[in-house]
């Protein structure tokens, strides 16, 4: 993907620049740092039961703000972050959602697919659409009326929502990536123009008291870290 810190111009044509601000980290600080970020994110799990108690205010905005500092393709930064807290917006969210999901897993789904997911407890009922406090609705902006043509635009947002997963995260709250397919209802549900295009739902908030995840292992550093 382009750096989006050094767009492309025309060959010895100046363009404007700001110095950078560094963080400055001694060697050690950098290991204990990342150490210590690790143990905070390792802690972080898919949940999918939520208590109703409410998300503070500011924490999602502070979250979309970090999101949004993601690198983009030619810094277009073709992302929409829509929160959803009106309970008969999130009812309309998930039966539409279901619809799909009942599809999915009756129909679409190969067999091999649904083995996969079988460890997970998985299927089409998805109450955490109405339960979660929040639910944060990702669109891919494409080119429109008043947006430009986006460049690497899944690659784009993917990072962005790693980041706000990251920061909801680090809040204390709890998260859960969900992909209806399609998703076109989103656009109407989230009074959204046909140039954004939904692609991640995820559901915001506390993790019920009683809640519980399935007993999942993470693969080993020598197992996705090649030196070369």
């Amino acid at each position: 993907m382009a750096d989006d810190t050094m767009p492309a111009v025309p060959s010895g044509r100046p363009y404007p620049t700001v110095p950078l601000r560094p963080m400055v980290v001694t060697a050690d600080e950098a290991v204990a740092r990342g150490r210590a970020f690790h143990e905070v994110m390792e802690r972080r799990r898919t949940v999918r039961d939520f208590s109703p108690e409410p998300v503070p205010d500011g924490v999602v905005e502070w979250a979309v703000r970090t999101a949004a500092t993601a690198p983009s393709g030619a810094n277009v930064q073709p992302w929409r972050f829509v929160a959803v807290t009106d309970p008969e917006r999130k009812r309309r969210l998930r039966e539409a959602a279901e619809t799909e999901e009942r599809e999915f897993y009756g129909r679409r789904a190969s067999a091999e697919w649904l083995r996969a997911l079988e460890p997970l407890g998985t299927d089409w009922h998805k109450p955490f659409l109405e339960r979660a406090p929040v639910v944060i609705v990702v669109f891919e902006v494409h080119k429109g009326p008043d947006s430009p043509r986006p460049y690497y635009t899944k690659e784009s947002v993917g990072i962005a929502v790693g980041l706000l997963l990251a920061s909801l995260h680090q809040a204390g709250l709890a998260t859960l990536t969900h992909t209806p397919s399609p998703m076109r209802f989103l656009n109407d549900i989230c009074e959204r123009p046909p140039e954004e295009r939904a692609s991640y739902v995820i559901p915001v908030g506390y993790p019920a008291p009683d809640a519980r995840v399935p007993d999942i292992r993470r693969k080993e550093l020598t197992e996705i870290l090649v030196r070369l």
